[in-house]
């Protein structure tokens, strides 16, 4: 399924079944959306992303950090992350996306993408950390990027643009059902700041 040239229906399913998925297009000015980019590459506390895949350590080239109302853990790919205090672009943002979608989040992973050749591989965000079936808030910030769902019985895929300065959201059961990923391209060589805001579940 291509959506390449739908307009975005902030009320519209992307996905044909067994999830939901929203894109609200953009939300922002692009003035307001460049100046917030620019903070976030100079402000945020960037680290390279580590992975512990059969035994060994990776480091990524794509950057990574994690913001939150408290110093929540978070745990994925191996490798565990404590939250980091907002700063006050990422409460505005976290205001903003939950004015949008109605739901309420308590932390925030945000991804520094290079340039077009750093992307992400197939996966779903299904941690323990994270609320069942919570809703995930995605803002994209700079360069314009691919994103792709792909459903884990059936293979179908459903495929969309997120531009500078969008919102898109992910919830039900969607993380059960159904992969995501942002592919690689040659095509694009400016940076992409995206910020997930979702929900950290505490145990006692």
């Amino acid at each position: 399924m291509d959506l390449f040239t739908q307009t975005p229906d902030e009320t519209h399913n992307w996905l044909p079944k067994d999830g939901i998925v929203h894109y609200y297009g953009k939300i922002m000015q692009r003035s307001a959306a460049d100046a917030l980019l620019h903070r976030l590459l100079h402000d945020i506390e960037w680290k390279n992303d580590e992975a512990v895949m059969f035994g060994k350590r990776i480091i990524t080239k794509r950057k990574v950090a994690w913001y939150g109302d408290k110093g929540f853990s978070y745990t994925y790919s191996n490798t565990t992350k404590h939250a980091l205090a907002w700063t006050d672009d990422l409460r505005l943002l976290k205001s903003i996306a939950e004015a949008k979608t109605g739901e309420t989040y308590n932390s925030c992973l945000l991804n520094l993408y290079h340039n077009g050749e750093e992307g992400m591989a197939w996966h779903s965000d299904g941690e323990t950390a994270l609320k069942k079936n919570g809703a995930i808030a995605s803002i994209s910030l700079g360069a314009e990027r691919k994103f792709a769902f792909k459903h884990k019985a059936t293979g179908e895929k459903v495929e969309l643009i997120l531009e500078h300065g969008s919102l898109l959201v992910m919830k039900g059961n969607t993380q059960t059902h159904w992969l995501h990923r942002l592919p690689p391209t040659k095509k694009n060589h400016k940076e992409r700041v995206n910020l997930t805001f979702r929900t950290i579940v505490e145990t006692s």
